[in-house]
């Protein structure tokens, strides 16, 4: 971690595994240093590339892991008149 400070948080990623699906994976670990104005400095031990990386990332206390995402719905198929 820079600056020495311990993680305090897992870091997640949003992998989206199809159109409809996706997950959180853990891609390591994080800290947060926060200034009397309100800005957040985040530190992440390591960062994802490629493979369905939307670009979300999502921390938690460590040990505490957040839910898998809701799926998208579906559109409707064939033969409806809208």
């Amino acid at each position: 971690m820079s600056d020495n400070q311990p993680p305090t948080h897992s870091a997640y990623a949003l992998r989206k595994e199809s159109r409809h699906r996706s997950r959180y994976v853990e891609i390591g670990h994080a800290s947060i240093k926060s200034t009397p104005s309100g800005i957040h400095h985040v530190f992440l031990d390591r960062l994802p590339i490629g493979g369905g990386f939307t670009g979300h990332i999502t921390l938690s206390p460590i040990g505490a892991k957040p839910p898998d995402p809701e799926p998208q719905p579906e559109r409707p198929t064939g033969g409806e008149d809208f």
